[in-house]
């Protein structure tokens, strides 16, 4: 079996990197990488062979790949490319870009979303959400604090003494929970707000302030926040007014699966907010939490700067490449049968197999 990594178009990172293309060349597959695949991430062609992977041109990758795996998805067209059969792993955020899983179906391929792994115990080392997740909430507090005119800790000076900035994080999933321990690390007060009760422990096992709203319905059965009533977002929204417009940076990193992101801070909440203070929606692509925001822009609107970044990742191109190409270890030793690599098809009541597979096959579905 074969792998093709791609060169990314829309993105810096990489779809494996050496140390885990060694790991899958023992396991047994040929690595085919194309010219220069690494260079946005800080990887020469040179640690590719070093290990054993062959560089070649893009289109030898469509001709000759059995697995084919990039970051971000390939174009429409790149994908009409990719021959019948072949497996693609990528991160299509189905949910987020509604047509990507038609038009993967139309190539009879079976393509796995990583982002669409279940939180579980098992799946923890395939989820690509959280490993992405992490660095955002951490570069997102390192960017707020870079735009920020003001100190996050406290420092006391012979010319007066300089009060903590005030963070506020809203969603306390892998992304908020690394943004309260970045903010807590750089001296700032932090509170953070969740739907989910669970959470709270967590949030003060920080050091942070949990902002408690009384009645929100449970969590999905995956994790994640779900959709709240009326009722509870009216309640919510007071609250939130409150610590928005007394925060000098807001992290809004609260998402909710298959649904686009709630707007919990207005453009009201932004207007009062002081003049310098900063918005990192990491939802941006989902609609945002914010109601200002802008997809992969940075707007200002009354002396607030919003940032829409739901990328952050790149921001630590480094990093981040090398956790997804774990998470892609990890998943194929997971769905492909140690003997001859084939996809393993007596996983497909597997939740991993299950939650990932967005597209297959027509024969496999007939058959089913």
């Amino acid at each position: 079996m074969t792998i093709g990594v791609f060169r990314e178009t829309f993105g810096n990172k990489v779809g494996l990197v050496p140390s885990v293309v060694q790991k899958l060349i023992k396991r047994g597959y040929s690595v085919l990488v194309e010219k220069k695949a690494g260079r946005k991430a800080y990887l020469a062609t040179a640690e590719f062979e070093e290990v054993g992977a062959k560089t070649t041109l893009r289109e030898h990758i469509f001709e000759q790949s059995d697995i084919l795996i990039s970051f971000l998805p390939l174009s429409d067209t790149e994908i009409g490319f990719i021959r019948p059969g072949c497996i693609y792993i990528s991160h299509f955020k189905p949910f987020v870009y509604k047509k990507v899983a038609a038009k993967l179906q139309e190539q009879q391929i079976w393509a796995f979303s990583l982002d669409m792994i279940p939180r579980s115990s098992i799946a923890q080392s395939m989820d690509a959400l959280s490993s992405m997740s992490s660095i955002a909430g951490y570069k997102a507090v390192l960017k707020a604090a870079d735009l920020l005119p003001r100190y996050l800790q406290m420092m006391i000076t012979s010319a007066g003494s300089i009060k903590p900035a005030k963070v506020f994080v809203i969603g306390v999933g892998v992304a908020g929970l690394q943004a309260i321990a970045t903010a807590k690390r750089l001296g700032a007060i932090v509170f953070a707000m969740d739907t989910r009760p669970e959470t709270e422990e967590e949030v003060k096992s920080l050091g942070a302030k949990f902002v408690k709203v009384e009645g929100a319905k449970e969590p999905t059965e995956q994790g994640y926040g779900a959709p709240q009533s009326q009722e509870y977002i009216e309640k919510q929204r007071k609250k939130v007014y409150d610590m928005v417009v007394s925060s000098d940076i807001v992290i809004c990193a609260a998402t909710v699966r298959a649904a686009k992101a709630p707007v919990i801070v207005t453009k009201e909440m932004v207007e009062n907010m002081r003049r310098g203070s900063v918005i990192m929606d990491l939802a941006s692509d989902a609609g945002g939490n914010c109601e200002l925001t802008q997809d992969e822009k940075t707007i200002t609107h009354n002396y607030v700067r919003i940032v829409g970044d739901s990328n952050l990742s790149d921001a630590a191109v480094v990093d981040a490449s090398t956790l997804f190409a774990n998470n892609v270890y990890n998943f194929l030793k997971h769905i492909t049968n140690k003997e001859d690599l084939k996809l393993r098809l007596d996983m497909e009541e597997d939740e991993i197999f299950k939650s990932s597979c967005i597209a297959r096959p027509h024969d496999t579905v007939d058959n089913e």
